[in-house]
């Protein structure tokens, strides 16, 4: 099983209890949802923020060079001229405006 909106495991355990007082409150993913998401739970009304920090010019650069080359493939012109600035900066590479940069 690996698309279930919820288990309900064990003689002890049973749908009633999980759509009333143990669990996902009676709200399970319908349709196609299932396969990329669980029941309805607290953490779902809860803002998250992921953060990300790039300690050195050089893994600045090297990012930068892959996410050049990613952004001129998917057509992201300025999210790639974005990465080429930061090749610039933190490489010391001279690169044309709206180019693609290549690995060094």
């Amino acid at each position: 099983m690996t698309k279930d909106g919820a288990l309900f495991l064990g003689a002890g355990a049973n749908v009633s209890y999980g759509d009333t007082v143990i669990g996902t409150n009676h709200t399970l993913p319908m349709r196609k949802a299932a396969r990329c998401t669980g029941g309805l739970w607290v953490g779902k009304f809860i803002r998250t923020c992921t953060c990300r920090r790039v300690l050195t010019a050089e893994a600045s650069a090297m990012i930068g060079e892959c996410c050049s080359r990613l952004c001129a493939l998917k057509g992201f012109a300025g999210h790639g001229e974005q990465a080429n600035i930061h090749v610039r900066r933190h490489g010391g590479r001279q690169m044309p405006c709206g180019g693609k940069a290549e690995a060094a």
